[in-house]
């Protein structure tokens, strides 16, 4: 798959970026902080640096970010609610986390457009693929908010869906732990850290990365994952250029 950007990376002089244009999944917990609900503005505004880290290395970032800080649609389905119901109050709930992010980035001076896969046309661009294309073309951190449009799809298989149809050269799962592992590290300090897997690891280990809709598409078009820690300060940069960051899930055999 092409990268995007990083000849233009190599030809400022800089170094060398191993993935031009990258789409990074936020989850809509990572959005806040240390509080039990909603956003926090020092949290985002942490995430808005590390973009502008990886920006102005040259990369091109398209950004997905979840709603679970606000509204989860499978949690309320679980409690008696409509699962289509509770999906489209989620898909708002990103668009809410969305303009956080914006106002965080534009406020470290990075231009950023905000695409919705559901119109509303006086809060953000309606999500035009080659619209968005242009947008990262042009050096302009794209959020796309409202997942994929549709119930029954989480955003981390819309992260996977827009990853492929921008032509990112990864895709970048920002967690809280720094990677992928055998057990949950956070109950079991025992638990192994993996540095690689392939897609059929995750598949068929039923490791709690990302839904299994979203690892066949990326399976399917060869599209690396990288899991890491996104509380760590400059991983989405150190990633970008091809540092050892995290977990990566590719094809090829573990190293």
């Amino acid at each position: 798959m092409s990268e995007p950007g990083a000849a233009a990376s190599e030809s400022a002089g800089g170094p060398a970026v191993r993935y031009g244009r990258i789409l990074l999944k936020i989850s809509g917990e990572a959005l806040l902080g240390d509080r039990p609900y909603g956003v926090d503005p020092t949290f985002c505004t942490f995430i808005a640096n590390q973009v502008a880290a990886a920006h102005r290395s040259g990369v091109q970032v398209g950004l997905v970010v979840g709603g679970g800080n606000i509204f989860r649609g499978l949690a309320a389905a679980a409690r008696g609610m409509d699962r289509a119901t509770g999906d489209y109050m989620g898909m708002l709930a990103t668009v809410m986390n969305g303009l956080a992010l914006q106002d965080a980035l534009e406020r470290v001076g990075v231009p950023t457009r905000v695409m919705t896969a559901i119109a509303m046309n006086e809060v953000a661009e309606p999500y035009i693929r080659r619209r968005a294309i242009r947008h990262l073309e042009k050096g302009r951190v794209t959020l796309f908010v409202a997942g994929t449009g549709n119930p029954y799809f989480t955003t981390d298989t819309a992260a996977a869906l827009r990853a492929v149809e921008i032509g990112a050269s990864v895709l970048l799962k920002a967690t809280r732990v720094d990677g992928v592992y055998d057990a949950d590290p956070l109950t079991h300090p025992d638990a192994k850290r993996y540095s690689e897997l392939t897609y059929a690891d995750v598949l068929g280990g039923r490791l709690a990365v990302l839904d299994a809709t979203a690892v066949s598409l990326c399976m399917e078009n060869d599209l690396p994952i990288i899991v890491f820690d996104l509380n760590e300060a400059d991983n989405v940069r150190r990633a970008a250029m091809g540092e050892k960051v995290g977990t990566r899930i590719s094809g090829g055999s573990p190293a």
